[in-house]
């Protein structure tokens, strides 16, 4: 019976193990965002000013671990011949799936330091999330970065994204589970539930990892036997001349001639405030526009779905790419965003269904063009690799600098969404009670009943003119982007050519 499995288990297509790593991260990071915060404000006490120093300094951190690990990882990549070494592809996919191996339990094990009290509530706070965040940013960067390693084509690209996103949809379930545990003042069930949960994560990235790994050392040790072939042969390889290795400074003059990757890095920015503004502002709509005017199970249900079904109707989208390309999805995702939101605009806010409509689409579109831009990252790796003739593709170094450019949108959006809600509404989300206080303010002929309207209205406006204003900037930056249709092809098949070139240099000699 064991044989079996394991039988069934190796003959598992490629892209349906890659696509479970993604399972083992959403199952835990999922709880994370749901929960980090009310645990440590609830249950550890944290004063304000610890949580804000953790937060600032967590800011800081998450923008640049992403652009320093891609370094670490991949500046070799930007001249692989240093002492006449050639790295080739299955070598570059072996070296990405050690560092998952690693870094996966590493990431459970950081999970799990959220749920029991060890230090100072402000101390612990800072620690586990920068190491929370630095084992995540790692898994992230190898795992997208196998995205381009793995394949070239579209298709085969898509195929693989198609299997991430299933996947992230089952992990989504563990959100739902949590519920059923989640209790403030009994933590212990929860903390058993986080277990369980961690021991599942690193069985499946050793596990995961182990089989992908057995598939492509079977292609590195046919290289080496055929390089050992040569030499008892006498057959002397042509040596490639030692080229310089690439500076940090050199290879960032490189990106800002890339003109693509700019103007993407510029509607990326704009995605990310978007995507993190709902995220940020989606319970405060619920309650100020909705809250009244349907059930609480209704609230509760539009909370959930909002989680799954970003996942689920990505799967949707990405048969969409297959048939008219990544670029023309985007573009309609963007059209479609300007168009509903205008529409909420007209209809104005007392129209409860269709609010619900839009407040539940305007996330779960936001956030389905947020998982089909790592597509586009791909590409934009396979230009980087012709543009500049690298001998290997440096994919994890420019997932982590477009990471640099654009999470500052992740900070970006509570800031500037509170104060415009403050500068309109004169609603201050970090009081306590904002509308007493508020109310007390104001001259007496200004009744609480009188207040709650503008501040619903200031809430539906809100809603409707970010995503127009959002829509409007990135439909401008995409028209610039010129990567896709002929010109996608032509990077693709040059690329292609040059790695299939690459690993038919042995066999050629």
């Amino acid at each position: 019976m064991g044989l079996r499995v394991l039988g069934c288990l190796f003959n598992l297509p490629t892209a349906v193990i890659y696509g479970s790593l993604s399972l083992f991260v959403s199952i835990l990071h999922n709880v994370f965002l749901l929960y980090y915060v009310d645990t440590f404000v609830s249950v550890y006490k944290i004063d304000k000013l610890s949580f804000w120093i953790g937060e600032t300094v967590f800011l800081i951190w998450n923008s640049l671990n992403d652009p320093l690990f891609g370094w670490l990882s991949d500046r070799v990549f930007l001249s692989t011949q240093q002492s006449g070494v050639e790295i080739s592809s299955p070598e570059v996919i072996l070296k990405r799936l050690k560092a998952l191996s690693r870094n996966g339990p590493l990431f459970a094990i950081s999970f799990l330091a959220f749920w029991v009290s060890w230090a100072h509530p402000g101390l612990q706070f800072l620690l586990c999330l920068c190491l929370y965040d630095s084992f995540l940013t790692m898994v992230d960067l190898n795992h997208n970065a196998l995205l381009a390693d793995l394949a070239v084509s579209a298709k085969d690209r898509t195929s693989l994204n198609f299997y991430c996103s299933l996947f992230s949809a089952i992990g989504s379930l563990s959100v739902f589970m949590s519920y059923a545990v989640w209790n403030k003042e009994d933590f212990f069930s929860f903390r058993i539930f986080c277990v369980v949960l961690a021991l599942c994560s690193v069985a499946g990235f050793t596990l995961a990892t182990w089989l992908l790994r057995q598939r492509f050392e079977t292609e590195v040790k046919v290289k080496w036997d055929q390089e050992s072939t040569l030499k008892e042969l006498y057959i002397e390889q042509p040596s490639a001349p030692l080229e310089k290795r690439i500076t940090l400074g050199e290879y960032l003059k490189q990106l800002s001639r890339h003109h693509n990757f700019l103007w993407f890095v510029c509607m990326n920015l704009v995605q990310v405030f978007h995507c993190h503004f709902n995220s940020n502002f989606f319970p405060l709509f619920l309650e100020h526009l909705l809250s009244d005017r349907i059930s609480l199970s209704t609230g509760s249900f539009l909370l959930g779905i909002s989680y799954i079904a970003p996942h689920l109707n990505n799967l949707y989208f990405l048969s969409l790419c297959q048939r008219c390309g990544v670029y023309a999805v985007v573009r309609g995702l963007f059209f479609l965003k300007l168009a509903l939101s205008i529409i909420m605009l007209l209809a104005g806010p007392d129209q409860v269904y269709l609010l619900c409509i839009f407040v539940a689409s305007n996330r779960v579109f936001t956030e389905g063009t947020c998982k089909l831009l790592n597509l586009v990252v791909t590409d934009l790796v396979d230009e980087d690799f012709v543009l500049n003739r690298r001998k290997q593709a440096a994919s994890a170094l420019l997932f982590g600098m477009v990471a640099l450019i654009t999470k500052p949108g992740q900070t970006f959006a509570p800031l500037i969404g509170t104060w415009l809600l403050c500068t309109y509404t004169g609603y201050d989300i970090f009081q306590r009670a904002p509308l007493s206080n508020v109310v007390s303010a104001q001259p007496k002929l200004v009744s609480n009943a009188a207040w709650e309207p503008a501040l619903r209205q200031g809430c539906f406006y809100l809603l409707v003119f970010i995503p127009i204003t959002c829509a409007l900037l990135q439909l401008l930056s995409w028209s610039q982007f010129s990567l896709h249709g002929r010109r996608l092809q032509t990077v693709k098949s040059q690329r292609q050519s040059l790695t299939q070139s690459q690993s038919r240099e042995i066999k050629m000699i």
